[in-house]
């Protein structure tokens, strides 16, 4: 997959292309079916696949009082993109000068002149120019115009809900891992690094890392079955995410317990991949430490039983990164 960073970065001769736009937040199972066709139709007319999307989320240049939480970081975005198969992603800054584009001026400066777009396929909801002023019909008029076709997508349901970042949000914001992995097809992970200060080396050997500030989405607090993955490397966990009440003055972090531990090779840059599979319970404030690690124990005791009973499903090692859905 090649990446644009701005229309000037697309050659001159880019044509002819089958487009999709949208900020694929999760690129959830929504997405991917919108842009498995996008492929399917560019391999049938001999033309190239483009997702086009924005950094930042135009929420936070349109309405910055909005506490918007992603579900994935560019980067992380980037890589789900990649996964799906599509060929190119034009990644377009988000500035109040785009925002104020018309949506016949978006249409024909980067679908028509940048893109030489001859299919757009869309969700029903989706909106574009300036204000979300036009949806779909009003693409289809000003794909008239400009010689592409547009294709409305019906909207992606699993086990009776809808698909969509909202609801995906919604789910893990619950707490809720399982109807996530349904929504997204895969497990909701994080990329993080660990926390400063912990005395980290180059040799670590305590079964316990926290993970630096994470200002994105986080599941509700709790105790979460989770899998963290350090230098290639993947390990069943148990994670806390919640603000440690036991211990007196709260102080939120996100603290992984890695089962079958071993001494890794771990440091303050060190990219760490958490992945939340299931939920085991609330956060509680227990009256003792002693009280704390009596459940912590029993917590690990689930996950294990979790790991061990999707190995012996699968037929897989409890630590692969494929789990399949509950």
């Amino acid at each position: 997959m090649q990446i644009f960073h701005s229309i000037d970065e697309i050659p001159t001769n880019f044509r002819p292309s089958v487009v999709t736009i949208g900020n694929f937040d999760g690129v959830h199972r929504g997405h991917q079916a919108v842009i498995a066709e996008v492929i399917a139709r560019a391999r049938d007319l001999n033309a190239y696949s483009v997702a086009v999307t924005f950094d930042p989320h135009p929420i936070r240049i349109l309405r910055p009082e909005v506490p918007l939480r992603l579900i994935t970081l560019l980067d992380q975005k980037l890589g789900l993109l990649a996964q799906t198969g599509v060929g190119y992603v034009l990644v377009l800054p988000f500035t109040n000068t785009l925002s104020r584009l018309t949506a016949r001026e978006f249409a024909h400066k980067i679908l028509a002149e940048a893109l030489g777009a001859v299919e757009v396929h869309e969700g029903e909801n989706f909106r574009f120019g300036a204000g979300a002023r036009a949806g779909v019909n009003e693409l289809a008029i000003l794909g008239e115009e400009l010689r592409f076709q547009v294709r409305v997508h019906p909207p992606t349901t699993r086990r009776g809900t809808v698909v969509s970042s909202s609801a995906v949000r919604a789910a893990i914001a619950d707490g809720n891992m399982r109807a996530a992995r349904q929504l997204l097809g895969r497990p909701f992970e994080i990329f993080a690094r660990p926390a400063a200060g912990r005395g980290y080396g180059s040799r670590y050997t305590v079964p316990t890392i926290n993970l630096a500030p994470y200002k994105e989405l986080l599941p509700a607090n709790g105790v979460y079955i989770t899998c963290l993955e350090v230098n290639g490397e993947i390990f069943p966990s148990v994670t806390n995410a919640g603000n440690r009440p036991t211990f007196g003055k709260e102080s939120f972090a996100v603290e992984s317990h890695i089962l079958d531990f071993h001494p890794i090779s771990l440091d303050e840059t060190t990219h760490l991949q958490l992945r939340f599979l299931d939920r085991i319970r609330d956060e509680i404030e227990w009256p003792s430490p002693e009280a704390l690690k009596e459940q912590i124990a029993r917590d690990v005791a689930r996950a294990r039983h979790y790991f061990g009973l999707h190995e012996a499903v699968a037929g897989e090692p409890s630590s692969q990164t494929e789990i399949p859905e509950s």
